[in-house]
């Protein structure tokens, strides 16, 4: 299906707008715009292919392009980087693409005040190369860190791999310029001040624009905090012989009260599994390593180096075995790199199929991880049954707080897509696997997403109804 909305008349309007070099009408620029990581039916990719697509440059080609989808009502997505699950970067009513990898320019370094200033369409990795010679970082670290941008983590309200340390992209934006429907500029942030880290005047807009999806606006510039590069980072890998003993131990050292911590996973028996099969990056283990938990601590060296040694005890206190500086050092340098795992998966027969990665993710308390752990495992499971083009890659279990690695974990069950196998009936299948992982997790107290957005077909059903406070404490 191809819209009519779309006409030559408006093409020339947008080639006004953002210059003959930034507007694409091919199919191959729009294609490759129509799908991100998340579960894609890829069987019916023409519905969501855009219509034509724009790289602006600036915050006044951005409001330009949205004014002129109003007046010819015309559907706008933003895209950034396109490495988010949620499916926000899908066009589901073709229309316009607005990619801002264009508006990637440093604008700023305040070392005196620690912010930096930046366009939607820089990542962290290439911020920070910038950023290395000032002695400093931007401590946002998504698992696709050196792929994801700046505009899409404030779009998705992004969730950080060291958030325990340094916070979560809503804790690390201080402020930021947004592009509304109608088309009009504005500036959002905890106070009048662009780097205000805190107020008491009035609203707080910027949780309201912090992870709106794309549906509130278009980021176009944004204030970052800075912090010290560390000195010293630490990462250590505990082994279990069961859940419960690992369960169990994740809880104590996430309430250690280590201020250095960055974080604490826990990978369960199917993720250890499939590491097994398939991840030529994993370090072989005995069979009786049935569970992992990581933990990294980033800080001064005078802080980390005696953190270290308390997180080491209650590791091994715990019913935890070290399983080294090679794999604990290396397994956490390489964290980045397993952002997409396909060719990774094998269906139960030995078959090799290129498998995609996808996963769905909730919020869950410690105490309820147990049995979010059963009920997600038997859903997938019921799903591999009935069709095998869907494999369970395991779970993992991540502190979730900001500034304190204790409390909720975001909890995510990973499974194998053959997706070139994938019909209707396969996919509503799927969906419907979705939606009974979000209502387990809305039953046990939790929410839908901690990372990737709540926008999805399937779990986006339920969203008014854990707002509404269904869940359970």
């Amino acid at each position: 299906m191809t819209s009519i909305l779309v006409t030559d008349p408006v093409i020339d309007e947008l080639v006004a707008i953002c210059g003959p070099d930034n507007v694409f009408a091919d199919k191959s620029s729009r294609v490759n715009r129509a799908r991100v990581p998340a579960p894609f039916p890829v069987h019916r990719w023409a519905e969501h292919v855009p219509d034509v697509v724009v790289l602006p440059t600036s915050a006044e080609q951005v409001s330009e392009v949205v004014k002129l989808a109003n007046r010819h009502r015309i559907p706008v997505v933003p895209r950034a980087g396109g490495t988010g699950l949620t499916d926000g970067a899908v066009p589901l009513r073709h229309g316009i693409v607005v990619d801002v990898k264009l508006m990637n320019k440093i604008l700023e370094v305040d070392l005196d005040d620690r912010t930096v200033t930046v366009q939607p369409g820089i990542n962290m990795l290439k911020l920070n190369e910038e950023l290395r010679q000032y002695g400093v970082i931007y401590p946002d670290d998504p698992a696709s860190y050196p792929c994801s941008l700046v505009g899409g983590r404030i779009g998705t309200s992004g969730w950080s791999l060291i958030g325990g340390r340094y916070g979560h992209t809503r804790d690390l934006v201080i402020s930021f310029q947004i592009v509304l429907p109608t088309g009009e500029l504005i500036w959002v942030g905890d106070g009048g001040g662009r780097k205000v880290r805190k107020s008491s005047t009035g609203y707080q807009l910027k949780q309201l624009f912090m992870g709106h999806q794309g549906t509130l606006g278009i980021v176009t510039e944004a204030v970052l905090e800075l912090v010290p590069r560390p000195e010293a980072e630490f990462a250590a890998f505990f082994s279990y012989p069961d859940y419960e003993t690992a369960w169990r131990s994740t809880g104590a050292l996430a309430k250690s009260g280590l201020a250095t911590l960055a974080g604490v996973v826990l990978f369960d028996e199917w993720k250890l599994d499939y590491l097994r099969r398939d991840d030529e990056a994993y370090i072989p283990q005995p069979d009786d390593v049935r569970c992992v938990v990581a933990t990294a601590m980033y800080g001064t060296t005078d802080e980390v180096r005696p953190g270290a040694k308390r997180l080491l005890r209650i590791g091994k206190e715990t019913g935890g075995a070290y399983l080294g500086d090679e794999i604990s050092q290396g397994d956490w340098a390489s964290r980045h790199d397993r952002y997409a795992t396909p060719l990774h998966g094998r269906l139960r027969d030995g078959q090799v199929v290129p498998m995609s990665w996808h996963c769905e993710d909730a919020s869950i308390n410690w105490s309820k991880l147990p049995q979010v752990r059963r009920e997600w495992h038997d859903i997938v499971a019921r799903l591999g049954d009935r069709f095998r083009i869907f494999d369970d890659w395991g779970m993992f279990a991540y502190t979730n707080g900001a500034f304190k690695p204790w409390g909720d974990y975001l909890t995510e069950i990973d499974v194998g897509i053959w997706e070139q196998e994938l019909d209707d009936a396969a996919w509503d299948a799927w969906v419907t696997a979705k939606r009974d992982i979000a209502a387990v997790a809305i039953a046990y107290g939790g929410s839908i997403s901690a990372c990737h957005g709540a926008c999805r077909e399937g779990e986006v059903d339920l969203v008014p109804e854990e707002l509404g406070g269904a869940g359970t404490s």
